[in-house]
């Protein structure tokens, strides 16, 4: 089988995944990079805007305190004692003529009191780039005060080219990952999509691989492979029941035939043929019970009952089947004997509950040997109801019971026995469909057959979820 075709590019998940992965990657380091420009250029920035602020209160003060004179000697004083000589200071006239400080001239670009500039200036020959801010002064005088920063600038420069080389770097590494991410997810969802493939081509035996990890991929292949696994032994029992079927139903049609092809030919009077038709018609209806009795059992199965639930009293049920089957077992020769408490409060469908332990009950009287004992009891337990079906007949063995609730299992011990394989397969289908179990346990001799149910509506709804996840 030729393997899919590919989807285009911007439809690929592999690529939307490696698209999303290298998107994050790259936002994060976007992220990461302004943080840190913010922390260290920016940084630089407020640092010097404060001590400028700070100049300029200082030099507020001492114009209070004593006018233009004081302020020149005070802007005289700091320039000689600036360490760094990174501070800059002009005071000017009206007309922008300077007075005092450490430039030739008033910038021409700087017009606007209380804002920032950031502009190259000349300062005792030499050019530089500084930091200033303007501000007004009583009498008509203009105070420019900065710094150089000039360094911080470079610093400033070289910080934002490495991030930017470092964002550059990034955007390699996340497009190498994603090529990387892409990939991966290509190559598990191709084993994955190759084992569809061969199971759709008929190949029933390949599973997904697991490659060991225990990650999600593999969680993911092992809920495949079981589903697989369930699929195959459900096309199993579907191949087991139509062989049964037709093993089962050749007899009876093959011998109502013979019957009608043989009145047919040899029915010497009307009583002869009518009698020949009468056994053909219980053959044909042998068939149709086992028809009726496999989709009774797919109805339960299907859980259309489970609209019927409700909270009832078993008691007066089984008291009905342990007094119907009585007079069966006296026939036969066999003991039927019911211990019954006087409630037996349950949860679900009592009429499917009535007819799961009629079946128990009819096989326990079948297998029964003549002289032999049969009994049906019940237990309120804390953790839901028990009906016990006990025999002293000869049993399934125990490599058996596994398999005798499946559809038209027969023992070795049943073979000759009437009956079509279906009533423990019943007893099965109506235990699931209520939360609940069968279990077949030696009787040490015969068997011990247990119908186990929950007593409340949300023990058997969720122990009925549960399975059917199983499924």
């Amino acid at each position: 089988m030729a393997p899919p075709p590919r989807p285009p590019l911007f439809h690929s998940a592999g690529v939307r995944f490696a698209a999303t992965y290298a998107g994050l990657l790259a936002l994060s380091a976007a992220a990461l990079a302004l943080f840190l420009w913010w922390s260290t250029a920016g940084l630089l920035d407020r640092q010097t805007e404060a001590a400028i602020r700070a100049d300029a209160q200082g030099l507020s003060e001492r114009w209070d305190d004593g006018g233009i004179r004081t302020l020149v000697a005070t802007i005289a004083d700091r320039l000689a004692g600036n360490v760094d000589d990174d501070a800059i200071y002009l005071l000017a006239d009206r007309a922008f003529a300077r007075i005092a400080g450490n430039l030739d001239h008033w910038p021409d670009t700087v017009r606007e009191t209380g804002s920032f500039y950031e502009l190259p200036v000349t300062r005792v020959g030499m050019r530089s780039l500084a930091r200033v801010m303007f501000y007004d002064l009583p009498g008509g005088y203009h105070l420019l005060i900065g710094r150089d920063v000039v360094v911080r600038s470079q610093l400033r420069q070289l910080l934002t080219d490495a991030l930017l080389w470092a964002l550059v770097i990034v955007g390699a590494m996340a497009t190498a990952g994603a090529l990387v991410v892409r990939s991966l997810f290509r190559r598990t969802i191709a084993n994955i999509s190759a084992t569809a493939a061969a199971i759709a081509g008929g190949d029933f035996a390949q599973r997904v691989r697991l490659s060991g990890r225990r990650d999600e991929f593999d969680q993911l292949a092992e809920v495949i492979n079981d589903m697989l696994d369930r699929i195959g032994r459900l096309m199993e029992g579907v191949r087991q029941v139509s062989n049964a079927i037709a093993h089962d139903l050749r007899t009876p049609i093959a011998r109502a035939r013979t019957r009608l092809e043989d009145a047919s030919l040899h029915a010497a009077t009307a009583a002869d043929l009518r009698s020949a038709i009468d056994r053909a018609t219980a053959d044909l209806d042998g068939i149709v019970a086992v028809f009726q009795a496999l989709l009774r059992i797919a109805e339960i199965e299907a859980g259309s009952r489970r609209a019927a639930f409700a909270r009832c009293d078993l008691a007066a049920p089984l008291a009905g089947v342990g007094e119907l089957y009585e007079a069966v077992a006296e026939e036969r020769g066999v003991t039927l004997s019911a211990a019954l408490p006087p409630r037996l409060p349950a949860f679900g469908d009592a009429a499917l509950i009535q007819q799961a332990v009629a079946n128990l009950v009819d096989n326990a009287v079948k297998f029964s040997p003549a002289g032999g004992t049969a009994t049906l009891s019940a237990h309120v337990l804390p953790t839901g109801l028990e009906i016990v079906v006990t025999d002293r007949g000869p049993g399934i063995p125990r490599e058996d019971r596994a398999k005798a609730p499946q559809r038209f299992y027969r023992g070795e011990t049943a073979r000759h026995t009437p009956g079509s394989g279906l009533g423990l397969a019943l007893v099965q289908a109506v235990a699931q469909l209520h939360g609940g179990t069968l279990r077949l346990e030696d009787g040490a001799p015969g068997l011990r057959a247990v119908l186990a149910l929950p007593v409340s509506a949300e023990a058997a709804s969720t122990r009925h979820t549960a399975e059917a996840a199983a499924i």
